[in-house]
């Protein structure tokens, strides 16, 4: 069955670093784009960044220079690293995999989602 799987959140404080991660199964990972999403309490889901099934990057304005998504296809993973939190970005991170066609979104995956805390 498919699966999406994050990993990695937890406690930080502010100004320090965590790296999630995503397991994907059940599917040609390697074919989709895989994305971060995040929600804060009261507020609606963001995307944070995406890769591209070619490796392209796109990050929001919120947390370029600061976040860093990579993919790794022959593990199934895709990585969110996060330096310089701050506890704004705090929030439960959710990975995401989509397949497109001629810009259409054909196939959308979701994982249950890993909580991240920045606070001292």
């Amino acid at each position: 069955q498919v699966q999406l799987a994050e990993s990695g959140g937890g406690l930080v404080q502010p100004g320090g670093s965590l790296r999630l991660s995503c397991a994907a199964s059940g599917f040609t990972f390697g074919s989709y784009a895989a994305s971060w999403y995040r929600q804060a309490p009261g507020k609606e889901r963001e995307l944070v960044a995406t890769i591209s099934a070619g490796s392209s990057t796109q990050y929001a304005d919120s947390v370029k220079g600061r976040f860093t998504i990579s993919r790794d296809n022959g593990k199934n993973t895709v990585y969110l690293q996060m330096n310089s939190l701050a506890p704004e970005d705090t929030a439960v991170y959710y990975c995401n995999a989509a397949s497109w066609f001629l810009k259409q979104k054909m196939v959308d995956y979701w994982g249950q989602g890993t909580q991240v805390t920045v606070s001292s």
